[in-house]
């Protein structure tokens, strides 16, 4: 199964905007851009060119909404003056990948764990919990994984939150599934839980159906991806803006 960097590109904005339907974001359209509001902010997804006009409606939706944040992913081909003329500044490189999942096996890692919802986020970081309404809400289509420097033996109040990561098998797309937010805390690195972390989600939507994963590496994760067959068919670019909210 051959995928190409637009349905990278269509996965990643189907999962925007899943999780905007579902957390309460918004999703809508202005000629030829689609904006999602979510827990990561204001974002523009992957649109053919930029209006001066509509970028700036856009900006102040985000203003109005109190977003500190406004992301826009593009390909590498689209002109990029209306962004750099609004103050937006170029941001990180996506370096999209894809692998047949048929070749990722689940892991015997007791210290990661596909999970319905969690206690492990407090502070500033406690809204993230509502994200894993997902994994309920559609199930057989969103993964969530968690991952401990403890094995499950530990009492749950001393075991370690060390990382986590996500899979999505798109509706519109059902053989492949997008990878997204994995991230183990600097702590923990070098113990294995990044391996495990991906195994774990990809054989999840492998078990669902899905044949292929897809994306978007950053240098760091780009080794860790490659050990596991995931080869990079492109490029895109991200440029970013953080309006001052009204």
């Amino acid at each position: 199964m051959h995928v190409t960097v637009v349905e990278c590109q269509e996965v990643q904005t189907s999962w925007y905007r899943v999780r905007a339907e579902t957390l309460g974001g918004e999703v809508w359209t202005d000629g030829p851009l689609t904006w999602i509001s979510g827990p990561d902010g204001m974002n523009l997804m992957f649109p053919p060119h930029v209006p001066r006009a509509a970028l700036r409606r856009g900006v102040d939706r985000a203003r109005d909404l109190g977003y500190d944040s406004v992301g826009v992913w593009l390909c590498t081909q689209v002109d990029t003056a209306a962004l750099s003329g609004a103050g937006f500044e170029r941001g990180w490189s996506p370096w999209w990948m894809t692998a047949p999942l048929a070749a990722i096996t689940a892991p015997d890692d007791p210290r990661v764990e596909l999970q319905f919802d969690t206690t492990d986020y407090d502070g500033e970081h406690v809204d993230y919990r509502d994200q894993l309404a997902l994994t309920r809400t559609m199930p057989g289509t969103a993964w969530y994984a968690a991952a401990y420097a403890d094995p499950p033996s530990t009492q749950p109040a001393s075991r370690r939150f060390a990382g986590r990561a996500w899979s999505f098998r798109d509706p519109g797309r059902g053989a492949v599934a997008g990878i997204f937010d994995m991230a183990v805390w600097p702590p923990f690195r070098r113990r294995g839980l990044g391996n495990s972390l991906l195994r774990t989600v990809c054989a999840a939507a492998a078990a669902a159906g899905a044949e292929r994963a897809v994306l978007n590496a950053t240098p760091e994760g780009k080794l860790l991806y490659s050990r596991h067959g995931f080869t990079q068919i492109g490029e895109g670019i991200t440029w970013w803006l953080h309006p001052a909210a009204r």
